[in-house]
């Protein structure tokens, strides 16, 4: 995670700037209950400033500073090498943490269609990447920047079926905040959206 302050740049205007970097915590803090409800063992969040996302710990949720160069992919490649120290023979996945409406039976559901495969899952444009598994012991690779579904797919990660519409609804823009509203974000994001209408 980026520093909740300057994340998220094209969600910007969703609420009043002074609550944009606990909107973009809420997402996470929603994704990551879904997660840890889903039966994930371990969460890592591997955050370029570990005090501003301090608020995230929870029961079953470790936060790490980020220490290469500060893109997505080698960040998700630290928190793989760490959590291989535990467990090397584990599934490790990463998951986009903008998923507020994240439903823990539909995280579930994508890992037991994925059947210890690597395999992901795109997003509801079906361009970019919400979910990617790596296979038992296998390597995550991840993958992600622009075209990422495509990317993965092409380092011969599995596209899984399932329909999974909370799964696949990332929140990079206002209207996408909309979609997921839709569909039922979680109390977090509901929180602070509320906040935003009483205001």
């Amino acid at each position: 995670m980026k520093q909740p302050s300057v994340g998220k740049s094209r969600l910007r205007g969703a609420v009043d700037e002074r609550d944009h970097a606990a909107l973009v915590l809420a997402l996470a803090w929603d994704t990551l209950a879904a997660a840890t409800a889903a039966g994930v063992r371990r969460v890592l969040v591997v955050a370029a400033d570990p005090a501003a996302v301090a608020g995230l710990r929870r029961p079953g949720v470790e936060i790490v500073g980020e220490a290469g160069p500060g893109d997505l992919n080698s960040a998700l490649r630290q928190g793989e090498a760490l959590l291989r120290e535990r467990d090397p023979a584990a599934v490790v996945g990463a998951v986009q943490a903008d998923l507020p409406a994240l439903r823990p039976a539909e995280l579930a559901a994508a890992f037991a269609e994925a059947a210890g495969r690597r395999a992901f899952t795109a997003d509801a444009e079906g361009t970019g990447t919400t979910l990617l598994l790596s296979a038992a012991g296998g390597p995550l690779d991840p993958r992600f920047g622009p075209g990422s579904a495509a990317a993965h797919a092409a380092s011969g990660a599995v596209a899984l079926e399932l329909a999974a519409p909370s799964l696949r609804r990332d929140v990079d823009t206002p209207a996408d905040l909309a979609q997921a509203g839709e569909l039922g974000v979680g109390e977090r994001t509901r929180a602070v959206l509320r906040a935003r209408e009483v205001a």
